[in-house]
């Protein structure tokens, strides 16, 4: 630390500054002139060769629920009438449907009713009785397909727009590109199912190629929102911040002793580009944002500081809905505080019990399990964000890697209890900033089988999630290999219809 020169205890202006980066006392200083206003959280700015935003943005958030295993767009969103007519029956056609396991059983009707929703007429489903009850929030696409019908590569496409791993996910482009609205939260924070990580684990949340600091961090709705964030034991405030001052100089003089001839002058940004200096900056940073996070953390992790009637809406009274339902309110508080990308998990990894979507063996129960879970959180969350004006610049996205077919998974002419994997056609919704809601966009076949009308491949949905936060999606890239990569590879159109 640099002391005045009159030797007194006054820290001058370098010092200070020093001091404020490096020190715990400097992090909580920072937070007690914040809740003061006297001061505000720094915005963090992206790093994109060709900054966006490239237009004017409609959306400024995101928040994005992954639903693991495959949900049913025929027992959810997509009303087959045809299907409920032919039910018992073959599918008929000269075509043998490529499916997961092999089996093909008769059609199998929709398992929950239908029924019209809001001002819009939106087809919901009995399955999501709270979700209907906001049908006038959301857009629906019925009309999705996916390359592979394997869960993981499956995953990792809609999650990158890639079927192999080490690709970055969609939210740590947006970090890559975007920046965050606050330095003392991660841009891309991650909210994983209680029960457990989803099949690939990190790589779901994967910063791929870009800069390491731009993959996702994961906080816990349930138990230690992050593990080690606090010391096992106290430390004296003064031996913490000169432990602080003293890693600082050891990495930034390795960062410099290391660094090829002629760049060691150079800015620490410039130093992360060098091959073999960025998972030691990621490092260095990642070290800086946890001393303001365990002041950030427990407050923001605090939902018994929402009121009685908010942590009812959200299902924290019920034990079927508190997990998923924490991780929404978590998830509203973190947005508020300046958070760019969540990512939430509903669902785990593959075995028995399974828990996820993935309904091989039987519909109903796999299904209405997984639905009674998120269902109110969801559209709590959905209902809170408007009343609070949030969902005028907040886009909330609900996906599945694809949906399930409308035959059973069972032996020729049985109609069993399960549906097999479906890449074909399924739908996804999304909700909030610059779409038109109340809206179902595209179709599938009479039986709910194939995409038909409209098709929308994970690269225009990728395309149009840019664009709404004022993205031109061909203008995000990193030069990679040889290669100038991008979320949507060399594909991509815009969704234009379901756009405001």
């Amino acid at each position: 630390m640099s002391l005045a020169s009159d030797n007194s205890a006054l820290l001058n202006r370098r010092g200070f500054f020093s001091w404020t980066k490096t020190g715990l006392g400097g992090a909580a200083l920072a937070s007690l002139l914040m809740r003061s206003g006297d001061a505000r959280a720094a915005v963090v700015p992206g790093e994109a060769s060709d900054p966006p935003p490239h237009f004017a943005a409609k959306a400024k958030r995101v928040i994005h629920i992954v639903a693991c295993g495959g949900v049913s767009q025929i027992d959810t969103l997509d009303y087959k009438p045809e299907l409920a007519k032919r039910h018992g029956q073959t599918l008929g056609g000269d075509e043998r449907p490529d499916v997961f396991f092999g089996q093909v059983g008769l059609l199998r009707k929709n398992d929950w009713e239908f029924r019209q929703r809001g001002e819009s007429g939106l087809w919901v489903s009995e399955l999501l009785p709270y979700l209907a009850t906001v049908a006038d929030e959301l857009t629906v696409v019925r009309s999705m397909w996916a390359e592979t019908s394997n869960h993981t590569p499956a995953t990792f496409q809609e999650q990158s727009g890639f079927r192999l791993n080490g690709f970055p996910t969609m939210g740590a482009w947006l970090s890559y590109g975007l920046g965050n609205d606050t330095d003392n939260l991660p841009t891309y924070v991650v909210i994983p199912d209680t029960r457990g990580l989803p099949a690939g684990g990190s790589i779901n949340w994967s910063n791929g190629f870009l800069p390491a600091r731009h993959q996702g961090v994961v906080i816990r709705s349930r138990g230690t929102p992050i593990d080690d964030l606090q010391p096992a034991r106290p430390i004296d405030s003064r031996t913490e911040l000169a432990s602080r001052a003293l890693l600082r100089q050891l990495n930034e003089r390795h960062l410099r002793r290391t660094a090829p001839a002629g760049l060691s002058d150079v800015a620490e940004e410039e130093l992360a580009k060098v091959p073999g200096h960025d998972a030691l900056v990621a490092r260095i940073r990642s070290y800086e944002l946890a001393a303001k996070m365990q002041l950030t953390v427990p407050e923001v992790a605090d939902l018994a500081a929402e009121t009685a009637a908010t942590q009812d809406a959200y299902g924290l009274n019920d034990k079927t809905t508190v997990d998923f339902g924490r991780g929404c309110l978590l998830a509203r508080r973190l947005l508020e505080r300046g958070v760019r990308f969540i990512q939430m998990m509903s669902g785990g990894a593959f075995g028995s019990p399974r828990i996820n979507w993935d309904g091989h063996e039987d519909m109903r129960e796999n299904h209405a399990r997984e639905a009674g879970r998120i269902d109110q959180p969801i559209a709590a969350l959905i209902r809170d964000l408007k009343l609070r004006g949030m969902l005028d610049d907040t886009l909330v996205l609900f996906t599945s890697e694809f949906g399930r077919t409308p035959f059973s998974q069972s032996a020729a002419g049985v109609i069993g209890a399960g549906r097999d994997h479906n890449q074909y056609g399924f739908s996804v919704w999304m909700c909030g900033a610059g779409l038109k809601p109340g809206l179902a966009y595209g179709a599938t076949d009479d039986v709910g089988w194939k995409a038909v009308e409209n098709r929308v491949s994970w690269h225009d949905f990728h395309a149009t999630v840019l664009h709404l936060l004022g993205i031109e999606h061909e203008r995000l890239t990193y030069y990679h290999n040889g290669i100038q990569r991008r979320l949507t590879n060399v594909h991509g159109e815009l969704i234009d219809g379901i756009l405001a």
